[in-house]
């Protein structure tokens, strides 16, 4: 599964009773190349996983990082891109169903997934960190972890990572929890991934707070499609090249993480 770092359990639970129920996937037309000859690439999202796929509190307008990288997309291609929302569960189902041609949900690549389905190049590439109060200077690498206390979802493969790494955990139920405990003084540490963290930041302005290192966790996000459109994948593929070389990538990382996420430029 794609790492899920926000608290959006509710939200699926109640999409996958309408799912079981019965339900049809929510249909939104995104803005792509107006006028488009071609037909239009449509994408499986939940649509309720911020911030990447998720509606607008204000607006109720679908938006979102994904959301924008794929409208980046269709206008690189010259067409319409549209989406259809369903439960995490269901969007691969759908997919094989035909219902849209890929899904643009943070899927990571995984050598298990490529066996079985054709996936873009990556447009995110993310990492894990190690957060500290923002005056602490005591961790410069995840080896300084040992011996200190750190808040972590105890399920979570960052529990994990913490444990290995020497690290004494703190059960939290999330990153805003974590991030208390660490203001308070009650934990030395929480290690999370980079695109949660840096959402947080970008959102709360929290400068109590900072990155002070990595890890060596890497994941790389792409579009996924069925193995009968490959050729879409590598059409977008080259719609992602291209919108790397030019900066749109880097500019809507920027818009929604304050830095670019989008991965190394092409080589």
């Amino acid at each position: 599964m794609r790492r899920r770092t926000l608290g959006i359990a509710s939200a699926l639970a109640l999409t996958g009773l309408l799912a079981a129920c019965g339900g049809d996937d929510t249909s939104t037309e995104g803005s792509g190349s107006s006028g488009s000859s071609q037909e239009a690439l449509t994408f499986g999202t939940e649509g309720t996983y911020a911030p990447f796929s998720y509606h607008d509190e204000k607006t109720n307008e679908l938006v979102g990082y994904d959301i924008d990288v794929a409208k980046a997309v269709g206008e690189q291609l010259g067409r319409d891109v549209e989406f259809s929302e369903n439960n995490w569960d269901s969007l691969f189902a759908g997919m094989e169903a035909k219902r849209y041609d890929g899904i643009a949900n943070q899927v990571s690549i995984t050598a298990e997934r490529q066996a079985k389905y054709a996936f873009s190049t990556p447009y995110t590439v993310s990492t894990g960190v190690v957060v500290t109060r923002a005056d602490d200077t005591s961790v410069t690498s995840l080896a300084d972890v040992a011996g200190k206390k750190s808040a972590q979802s105890t399920t979570s493969n960052w529990a994990q990572t913490a444990t290995e790494a020497g690290a004494t955990v703190e059960g939290v139920e999330g990153l805003t929890q974590a991030v208390t405990l660490l203001k308070q003084g009650r934990v030395d540490v929480t290690i999370n991934d980079n695109l949660a963290v840096l959402d947080y930041l970008k959102t709360s302005g929290d400068t109590g707070i900072k990155i002070a290192t990595t890890t060596p966790d890497t994941t790389e996000q792409g579009f996924v499609f069925r193995k009968d459109e490959a050729e879409t994948a590598e059409q977008v593929s080259g719609a992602l090249d291209a919108l790397r070389a030019d900066g749109t990538l880097a500019e809507i990382s920027s818009k929604w993480f304050g830095q670019d996420v989008s991965g190394p430029a092409a080589g």
